[in-house]
């Protein structure tokens, strides 16, 4: 169960939401001169529902399909710097990734293999402050060396009936995902060493200061540093440096008005996405086109997402607009997804994400995308389709514990028939196909007594949609500040913040002042960063794949211009938007992507659930990828000048560029470790280049306990 890196599809009965999904990737050599953009995908933009194609021409089924590769297998296997079998492009002679071979190139034994798993294998032990064992692909890597299984299914609250004593395959939410993967003996010890009740104070610095942290961690307790690593996708000196001018309060108010933060130099270059500048209607108009030039413009908005969690300034908007896609999830590869999702993010997710969730959640429920993804549009009151209705309660609302029943999902389900996707890919309510007659759903309940005007008569027909309109969204809305959605969005919150078993006392405030609020986001997140629990979280936390990656690229300072090696060899894209698409292709084999997950439970939040040996060596992998700057459509800072004067013996060079890479200093058992990857004592004398070891130091600091931690 908790060797997965993303959990299996839970099962469900005929709810229509697999929709079509794109597993084609641009390789990092130079793309086919014939295809366009590098894709070999289908047409993004061909008709018909997945359910009546061929199954064989289906996506993420195990099958082989004409004109592209096999998907890759999900879950844990070893993933070389190339990816998945694909051979590495040519590079000149000495200039290769130190592998994690025992042995380097002169003899010399430096146990690169167990070194780097003994650092980066240890992010669940650290996190848990327990004697943890690693994931048996990890307890591979070193053979009969390693200590037995740590991560079995345990139940740990005797409860089978409850999520943490089933699989997470047979649950059914998102919360109760976490809850599944925490039901194990690794997800016991971290319960153990979670942050304690506490209090909110006046003010998040306030907190700060009066906070202990008490919890077993590698990571320095220092509040700037921890505010940085939650806050934002990967502390950097920049970040570090802001807080300390502006002081914790006043930086975290600034990063509360985003609209007042300008847009960094990436953000700006996203101009080069050229997708992302249509709207619907020219999507739709234009769809002919940007088949033949081969855009897909769902991928443009991952590419996008990507550059803004690695660039942007507005930091905590990002991470907030992470949260939102995962638990009002509406994955990015569905039939319909090319024209309707960039509109979802920026209409839904980013306009409300530091705002209103009720009118998030009213927005979402007038969206196409949304719409079709969960077959709402094909609900009238003659074959009514559950899918919007149940999800709306079970996932994005009051959750499966919420209190409601099957008769609420069908009331619910008839008081919203009629909304739909017109012609123009625009939403609609009609009338004549809305169910009409009284409702109970929850405490709720309306007349729903409508007349219906002749069909002919245009504003008498517009006047009762928007009267049935205006019924459902005040259901919407009171499910939304519904005291079980109250309690549904603060435990989310604390779970993304504060530790994988947040303490109840917190989720209770939080959920207070989200009831107290009417659903606003802000006072929400003010209030947990005022509390002791959140400085008390240090360590509590293990960044998942997406958020390693963003971290790498943020920590080792990587800008978005292209490299002067570049040498571009595709006219139809942008060194910027090529590069771009390299990191979300690496993300996808990892398992782990922007509005990635197929279903809508959204991706898995705590630690357990992304236990990969796989995953986690394609992440180190990648890091030495990006030391070396083999993708030249960046630029990058040479390893040897990440410290800007290194000191001359290995020891204090190692100290010198974990200070600049992870914000502090390794252990001496880690500093020692390290030093074995470079096959040097800690007295030797090295240069700047580590007597040319410098590549694979740095790699093995970001495969540190201290950057997986968040």
């Amino acid at each position: 169960m908790a060797d997965q890196n993303v959990p299996p599809r839970r099962p469900r009965d005929d709810r229509g939401w697999d929709g079509r999904q794109h597993h084609s990737a641009d390789d990092y050599a130079e793309p086919n001169a014939a295809a366009p953009y590098g894709y070999d995908s289908p047409n993004p933009y061909q008709g018909g529902h997945p359910a009546q194609a061929d199954p064989r021409e289906q996506y993420g089924d195990g099958y082989a399909h004409a004109g592209q590769p096999a998907p890759a297998p999900r879950g844990p296997q070893w993933v070389g710097p190339e990816g998945l079998g694909r051979p590495a492009p040519a590079r000149p002679a000495g200039t290769g990734l130190p592998t994690l071979d025992d042995d380097d190139e002169s003899g010399r034994k430096v146990g690169r293999r167990k070194a780097l798993v003994a650092l980066g294998g240890t992010a669940a032990v650290v996190a848990g402050g327990a004697a943890l064992a690693m994931t048996p692909q990890i307890r591979g890597l070193f053979g009969d060396e390693a200590a037995g299984d740590a991560t079995g299914s345990t139940v740990t609250d005797g409860t089978a009936a409850r999520p943490s004593g089933q699989q997470p395959s047979t649950v059914r939410t998102y919360t109760e995902q976490n809850e599944s993967y925490m039901g194990s003996r690794a997800g016991e010890a971290l319960k153990k060493n979670a942050p304690a009740g506490g209090r909110t104070f006046s003010g998040p610095a306030a907190a700060a200061a009066a906070t202990q942290v008490t919890v077993k961690t590698v990571l320095a307790k220092d509040p700037i540093l921890h505010l940085a690593r939650r806050a934002t996708f990967g502390a950097t000196p920049a970040v570090v440096a802001d807080i300390k001018k502006q002081g914790i309060d006043a930086w975290i108010r600034a990063q509360m008005e985003p609209d007042k933060i300008e847009p960094s130099k990436a953000e700006l270059k996203l101009a080069e996405l050229p997708t992302q500048k249509l709207t619907v209607q020219q999507l739709r108009d234009q769809r002919d086109q940007l088949n033949d030039q081969g855009a897909q413009p769902e991928r443009e908005m991952i590419d996008a997402t990507i550059a803004r969690q690695i660039w942007s300034k507005r930091q905590l908007f990002e991470v907030m607009v992470d949260f939102w896609n995962d638990f009002l999830h509406v994955a990015s590869d569905f039939d319909g997804g090319e024209v309707y999702r960039n509109s979802f993010d920026q209409d839904v997710i980013r306009k409300h994400a530091l705002g209103s969730y009720p009118e998030m959640l009213i927005a979402a429920n007038k969206h196409p995308a949304l719409l079709i993804y969960l077959n709402q549009k094909d609900s009238r009151k003659d074959a009514i389709n559950e899918n919007l209705a149940r999800e709306n309660l079970e996932l994005y609302s009051v959750g499966v514990d919420g209190g409601y029943k099957e008769p609420d999902v069908r009331q619910a389900a008839m008081l919203q028939t009629g909304r739909g996707v017109n012609d123009k890919g625009e939403y609609v309510l009609n009338p004549f196909q809305h169910y009409i007659g009284k409702v109970k759903i929850l405490g709720f309940t309306h007349a729903n007594a409508f007349t219906l005007p002749k069909q002919g008569d245009k504003a008498a027909v517009a006047k009762v949609a928007a009267a049935m309109d205006k019924a459902i969204d005040a259901y919407i809305t009171y499910i939304a500040v519904h005291p079980s959605t109250a309690k549904y969005v603060a435990q989310s919150l604390a779970t993304r913040f504060v530790s994988d078993t947040p303490p109840k006392s917190l989720v209770d405030r939080l959920a207070k002042t989200y009831t107290a609020n009417k659903g606003m986001i802000k006072p929400v997140l003010m209030t947990l960063f005022c509390s002791s629990e959140f400085w008390a979280g240090v360590g509590q936390k293990v960044r998942r794949p997406m958020e390693y990656m963003a971290a790498t690229y943020r920590t080792l300072g990587v800008s978005p211009d292209p490299s002067p090696k570049h040498n571009n060899g595709d006219s139809k894209r942008t060194p910027y938007a090529r590069g771009l698409r390299q990191i979300h292709d690496k993300l996808r084999e990892m398992g782990h992507f922007p509005m990635g997950q197929p279903t809508p439970d959204g991706y898995p939040d705590v630690y357990i659930a992304w236990t990969s040996a796989g995953t986690m060596v394609n992440g180190w992998n990648e890091a030495g990828e990006i030391l070396a700057g083999y993708r030249t459509a960046f630029t990058y800072t040479a390893p040897e000048k990440l410290v800007g004067k290194p000191p001359a013996t290995a020891g204090a060079y190692v100290d010198a560029l974990s200070l600049r890479l992870v914000g502090q200093k390794l252990s001496t058992r880690e500093k020692n470790l390290i030093l074995g990857v470079a096959g040097v004592p800690a007295t030797a004398k090295v240069d700047a280049t580590f007597n040319g070891a410098i590549t694979a130091v740095a790699r093995a600091i970001l495969a540190s306990p201290q950057h997986h931690l968040r």
